[in-house]
């Protein structure tokens, strides 16, 4: 599998500018839960073999790089936006407070933002994006492991909590066991009841019909 290199950090290393931190989020398209960021900044000289776009490791992989991320970074902040603030000014209001809450989390002011995606106009930090950033640039993909890792454990937290919707398993994604649920039980606290397919999932027939 392919990784990330450090191309992009080493060009900035060689010209003084250490503090470089890398930044991604995960959740936006599920139905339940925050949306979650993180920034890593990593030390120069610093690789953490093996890391890569989140989507394209297993699970218990992710579980051994967020590990040695969070034990050899140089700093990692972890932010998050909340369904309330989700269905309150929209997942892409929420997802610029939670990758804004995870660089202020950061002990240092970042010298440097790099985020995968576009750029956000609404984000109140200087920063560079760049298309596909999580398999591109290092640091990005250490950021994308992190929110991952981070966002799926709470998940599987509220699964204990609502064992019906399966969200151990599709973390808050509209899978068909998820819309079956919201059919049998209704939304939770947790559903973003904003969203499409929340209050009356259309897209299953109906089972008492």
């Amino acid at each position: 599998m392919d990784t990330p290199d450090l191309e992009y950090e080493e060009a900035l290393w060689r010209r003084g500018i250490t503090l470089v931190a890398g930044v991604d989020e995960v959740g936006r398209g599920p139905l339940a839960g925050p949306v979650v960021a993180a920034a890593v900044v990593l030390d120069p000289g610093c690789r953490i073999e093996g890391a890569t776009d989140s989507k394209r490791l297993s699970g218990l992989r992710r579980e051994e790089l967020s590990r040695e991320i969070l034990a050899r970074a140089c700093f990692v902040g972890i932010g998050a936006g909340s369904v309330r603030e989700i269905d309150g000014a929209g997942i892409v209001h929420a997802t610029v407070l939670a990758i804004h809450r995870a660089l202020a989390g950061l002990p240092r002011r970042p010298e440097r933002v790099v985020l995968d995606g576009r750029p956000m106009p609404r984000l109140q930090w200087p920063h560079e994006a760049v298309v596909k950033g999580d398999a591109r640039i290092h640091s990005v993909a250490c950021a994308s492991i992190v929110a991952k890792v981070c966002r799926d454990r709470l998940m599987r937290r509220l699964h204990q909590r609502y064992p019906g919707f399966g969200w151990a398993r599709n973390v808050g994604y509209g899978t068909r066991e998820h819309l079956e649920a919201l059919r049998a039980f209704g939304p939770t606290p947790h559903h973003r009841r904003s969203f499409g397919g929340v209050q009356l999932p259309l897209d299953l027939p109906d089972p008492s019909r």
